[in-house]
Parts: structure tokens; C-alpha cells; sequence
């Protein structure tokens, strides 16, 4: 297989983390979505990542539907999530959760790149940094409440990954809007997944050029 992408963005990381927890080989193509645009649209034409090229050559897109094919592919005894039931919905809205808030990141730190003085829309970064706080103050709510489970749904899932690369990209894009101090459940999430080896084996420090 081959994963197109970089590890800093987080999309991609919670694609390689997975591969790693489940031993799947696969070539890593770092590709930027700025520089290397007309290589991905091969692979997509919408020129994003991640990019996952099967071993029969298929290129699937998006980092939930990757993983939901890669779940597939492990069974169901070694998935990340379960098939169906209130564990999988549970899990699913954690990761849309995640997700969401990490694109919403993506999108802010577009628009403080892409832009410059009177051309920065204000209306859009108060939305966006509103979105982004206030989903954070929810995650937190949520872990706090099971602070008793080492992992967000108590066995280690997808949640967990995309929590933490969420987390991992919020702060170094935008650190003034994340404080530990101010979310500890959080801060502690974070530092129990980027201690483990399936992270410390994909991690890139934030890189912009466009």
C-alpha cells in the first residue's frame, strides 16, 4: 500500500497511526498539498490527503472511509471500532468531533497564511476560533467524565487517534488557543497516546508553504 501525505497534518497521521497499530506494510509518499498538487490529483482529484493506494491499486480518500476499509481488512476481532452498536456511534461522533475541529484548525491557519491585513476576513476567525475552543471545552467535559478509563471508550480506538492528532495540530498551528492548564483531561489524553510507539513512529513538526 502506499499513504500519500504528510504526518503533520492530522488526517494523514490518524491514517498512519492505524497502519502502524495494525502492522500493515505500506510505502509513505510525504507529498504537499501545495507543492505536490498535480501528483495527488493523480491519485485525487480534489488534491487533498490522505491518499491511501490499495495493494490493487484502488486510491481511496478521506481518512474515515480509509480506516473504515482498513477495519475491514484486519476483521472485526482486531478493528478499532466496532461494526455496529452504541460503542461504534459513540466512537464515530468522538472522531467527527476530532475531525471537525482539526479542519476547522486547517481552515484558520489558511486564512492567517493566505491572507493579510484587510483581506483577513475578522467575522471568519472569530467563527472559526469560537468552533474551535468551544469543541474543545466539550472533548474536555467528555474526557474528564471518564477519567477513570485509560482510553476514551475504554479499549484503545480510533478516538483516541484522532483525538490526539487533533490535539497535536491545534497546538502547534494555533498555541494560543490550547492550554493544558485550562484542560487536563486533555493534556493527559494527549501525552498517553504521543507515548506510544504507533505515534512516535509518524510525527512531523508543523511545516506551512504554499
Amino acid at each position: 500500500m502506499i499513504l500519500i501525505g504528510q504526518y503533520d497534518s492530522p488526517f494523514v497521521r490518524r491514517v498512519a497511526v492505524a497502519l502502524q497499530h495494525y502492522g500493515l506494510a505500506y510505502e509513505h509518499r510525504p507529498w504537499s498539498v501545495w507543492a505536490d498538487a498535480e501528483s495527488i490529483a493523480r491519485y485525487n482529484p480534489l488534491r487533498r490527503v490522505p491518499v491511501l493506494v490499495t495493494d490493487g491499486g484502488e486510491p481511496l480518500v478521506e481518512s474515515a472511509a480509509i480506516l473504515d476499509a482498513l477495519d475491514d481488512l484486519v476483521g472485526p476481532e482486531r478493528a478499532l471500532l466496532p461494526r455496529s452498536g452504541e460503542a461504534r456511534r459513540a466512537g464515530l461522533r468522538v472522531c467527527a468531533l476530532a475531525t471537525g475541529l482539526a479542519d476547522k484548525a486547517v481552515s484558520l491557519l489558511y486564512e492567517h497564511v493566505l491572507r493579510t491585513g484587510d483581506r483577513r476576513s475578522p467575522v471568519w476567525v472569530e467563527r472559526c476560533t469560537a468552533q474551535i475552543g468551544e469543541t474543545l471545552d466539550l472533548l474536555e467535559r467528555e474526557r474528564a467524565a471518564r477519567s477513570g478509563d485509560t482510553w476514551w471508550l475504554g479499549d484503545f480506538s480510533h478516538a483516541d487517534i484522532a483525538v490526539a492528532c487533533a490535539l497535536r495540530f491545534v497546538g502547534e498551528a494555533h498555541p494560543a488557543l490550547t492550554d493544558a492548564a485550562k484542560r487536563p483531561a486533555l493534556a493527559a489524553h494527549a501525552a498517553r497516546c504521543e507515548a506510544l510507539p504507533v505515534f512516535a513512529a509518524v510525527v512531523q513538526p508543523l511545516h506551512v508553504a504554499v
